[in-house]
């Protein structure tokens, strides 16, 4: 996204995941997550993202509770954890 970022924590440093796309793509993967706070404007590669939208927290977690559909099913995953949200939470 073109941005700068600082004080980076791990979250669910040992997140390891399994999960099918709705396009039939399968992820099996060790994918650690963390946070981090961005200190720049967002300045996203035209060839590389199409759309973004900036939201806080409760707005995310609200998101992706009414709608996984909508998301990638590995950040789904990611955002069930209680430790994975309450990591964020404590970094917010």
């Amino acid at each position: 996204l073109g941005v700068e970022i600082s004080d980076i924590a791990p979250v669910l440093p040992a997140f390891r995941y399994r999960a099918v796309a709705p396009n039939g793509i399968v992820e099996n993967e060790v994918c650690p997550v963390f946070a981090a706070r961005v200190v720049s404007e967002v300045q996203p590669n035209d060839d590389e993202v199409m759309d973004y939208q900036w939201v806080d927290l409760a707005t995310m977690l609200s998101a992706l509770a009414a709608t996984p559909w909508a998301f990638s099913p590995w950040m789904v995953l990611e955002a069930e954890n209680r430790d994975a949200r309450q990591a964020l939470t404590d970094f917010v």
